[in-house]
């Protein structure tokens, strides 16, 4: 799909930072999908496309609460049973995608019981119950910085792939 963002907003972001960098061509990616991604709009977005906003939502739902969270919240297929992991590689992030390999094969072997309807209470004690994910959730909260920081490198210097800037054309 063909994004455009305003290269004034582009250049105001960067300047700003990494996360802000991303954001804004996260953001753009999103809003020209009308803000949702589902089995509709998914179609219409390249590999790089989607594979960007995967890193979103994993950032977001590991920060928030580990990988538990991520696969009780339906997230599982789309990163583990997809070729994120490699892209993460092909990208330049091979530590992150070690990491994720790993998360697959608990998602393997517990995704079945994480992903069942619970109360509050049962998904709190899933955290008791499935230890394994300590370690990943921790080495990811250890990385996240450097890995965001490895995507947004990789984005900028494949950005025609991810977006278009465009400058402002002033109307006659």
């Amino acid at each position: 799909m063909d994004v455009i963002i305003q290269e004034s907003k582009l250049l105001e972001a960067a300047a700003k930072g990494t996360d802000a960098f991303l954001s804004a061509v996260h953001d753009a990616i999103l809003e020209a999908v009308g803000g949702e991604v589902n089995g509709e709009t998914l179609p219409l977005l390249s590999g790089e496309q989607t594979t960007l906003l995967a890193y979103f939502i994993l950032r977001e739902e590991v920060m928030d609460g580990g990988f538990i969270q991520l696969i009780h919240n339906g997230y599982g297929p789309f990163i583990f049973l997809n070729p994120f992991a490699k892209a993460m590689r092909l990208w330049g992030a091979h530590e992150f995608s070690k990491l994720v390999y790993k998360g697959r094969k608990l998602f393997e072997r517990y995704g079945d019981e994480l992903t069942a309807d619970c109360t509050d209470e049962e998904f709190m004690a899933l955290f008791e119950k499935y230890p394994e994910f300590d370690d990943l959730d921790d080495a990811f909260i250890e990385m996240e910085e450097e890995v965001t920081d490895t995507i947004a490198h990789y984005v900028d210097d494949h950005l025609v792939e991810f977006i278009r800037p465009q400058s402002k054309i002033a109307k006659s």
